[in-house]
């Protein structure tokens, strides 16, 4: 008996090492092919792509701030080994890292924190040119309130005066944000009013608290703007901050549209958005100073739905949000602006155009559960009637600039169509798209610095021919 026992025994302890080897064999199957490190203020995201699923786990330890994540059923590769050499020294969140094999078929990754992070791990399907990937997004515990983040950008920009002269400005001069500025510098350090907060169906890909703004990076001098001079309205009508959201389309693992000679168009709409920003920031609206608010000023990926909610919680005026697609023909060429359509798009193009952006959440890399999807779901259905005619509107004084500037337009019209992005229910929204970088000829357009800056002075022109028929509402802005 005991020798069929331990006959058994060891038949039961082969067939699991057995077992054991066989799926070890199929985890160990995949082989990462590359890495990729996008560093942003809002968060810091790190691709890991390979050639089959891969499983992880995850722990964040507290004191110094860490974060381990162990691959399994991987060895350690050259490939996975540069992920070392593209932490750069300005990452707002990673110090360095290590990586090593920590157990057969187990790779270790200790990622050393600048400060504490609320991590998100999820895989991607295969889609575009991407195979199999392992993200981790890593984001702020603490988050930081847009509002706050503009008063920072405008007290850096122009440091408030002396408490003096701060005391009695001159008659009749008006600076609400410098109010705000004011009554920011004038909050107890604690026990104040906290920031205004979002739940996470309303941020798919973070898991607490509100997205912070990016801190903006270094502009030359602005370019002299006039001031808007808004038919029936006066400074008591619209004593507030005028908000522009500009929102440079893709970025990240998402390039967008690429040229026959290798024009990525998130870098180009990228470059666009700075030079509008630094017009919009050098205007006002009858005295009320312009603020520009970037959806993302950084090569970062930005959700569709998250776009959409960082304008709302600035309160934007307006948003505009900057491309340059690509057509299945090198032929289509053209500047077109684009409003909301609740029904059918207004052309066979518009349609197949807004399909086409609307997938960038799939390209780019969204962790959004089943709850947080019907939240976008409501949101993208709230919009009204009023906000696509003021869009139309907008729409057609930006598309009469691009044409005064000599621009080809694709289309003569404001086109219409059912853009994810364009779906705040409470903010006149377009989208424009610059030009086919598809096109040799416009794609060697948008790379010229000359064209982007007719763009800008052309959009920036849209801009204030929109305000002065249709003069912003009173609104509170507080913080």
């Amino acid at each position: 008996m005991k020798a069929t026992g331990l006959k058994r025994r060891v038949l039961l302890q082969g067939g699991s090492v057995a077992l054991l080897l066989g799926l070890h064999e199929i985890a160990r199957g995949a082989t990462i092919m590359a890495v990729r490190v996008w560093p942003a203020a809002d968060y810091t995201r790190v691709t890991i792509e390979s050639d089959g699923r891969l499983a992880s786990q995850q722990l964040v330890v507290g004191s110094p701030p860490r974060l381990a994540v162990d691959i399994t059923g991987i060895d350690l590769n050259p490939a996975l080994r540069e992920l070392v050499g593209k932490i750069k020294p300005d990452d707002p969140f990673i110090n360095g890292l290590r990586v090593g094999q920590f157990a057969p078929g187990v790779v270790r990754i200790v990622f050393d924190l600048k400060q504490a992070v609320a991590p998100q791990v999820f895989s991607l399907a295969p889609v575009a040119a991407y195979r199999d990937r392992l993200v981790l997004d890593l984001y702020p515990q603490q988050a930081i309130d847009p509002l706050e983040a503009l008063i920072s950008e405008r007290m850096r920009e122009a440091p408030r005066a002396p408490a003096a002269s701060a005391a009695a400005p001159a008659a009749g001069a008006t600076d609400p944000l410098g109010d705000l500025m004011a009554q920011q510098a004038a909050r107890p350090p604690a026990g104040g009013t906290p920031p205004v907060s979002v739940s996470q169906a309303n941020r798919p890909s973070a898991p607490v608290g509100p997205l912070p703004m990016p801190a903006p990076p270094p502009a030359g001098p602005p370019p002299t703007a006039p001031a808007v001079a808004s038919r029936g309205a006066t400074p008591s009508q619209t004593d507030r901050i005028i908000i522009v959201a500009l929102d440079p389309g893709h970025g990240g693992e998402d390039p967008g549209a690429i040229g026959s000679n290798g024009t990525r168009e998130k870098d180009i709409v990228l470059q666009i958005a700075h030079r509008l920003r630094t017009r919009i920031n050098a205007s006002s609206v009858n005295g009320n100073p312009m603020r520009a608010y970037l959806t993302r000023d950084a090569d970062f990926f930005v959700p569709l739905g998250v776009r959409v909610q960082k304008a709302r919680r600035v309160q934007a005026d307006l948003f505009i949000s900057i491309h340059a697609d690509a057509f299945t023909t090198p032929a289509a060429r053209g500047a077109s602006v684009f409003a909301l359509s609740q029904g059918g798009a207004s052309s066979s193009a518009a349609r197949w155009l807004a399909n086409k952006e609307n997938q960038a959440d799939k390209v780019g890399g969204v962790n959004v559960g089943n709850h947080e999807v019907q939240v976008q779901r409501a949101l993208l259905d709230m919009s009204t009637t009023a906000q696509i005619n003021d869009s139309m509107k907008l729409g057609g004084a930006m598309l009469g600039e691009i044409r005064g500037i000599g621009a080809r337009l694709h289309k003569p019209n404001v086109e219409q169509a059912g853009f994810a992005v364009l779906k705040a229910p409470d903010i006149p929204s377009v989208l424009v798209e610059t030009a086919f970088i598809s096109n040799p000829e416009e794609e060697a357009k948008l790379r010229s610095v000359a064209y982007q800056e007719d763009l800008a002075d052309a959009l920036m022109r849209g801009i204030e021919r929109y305000f002065a028929q249709n003069p912003p509402l009173a609104r509170s802005r507080q913080l």
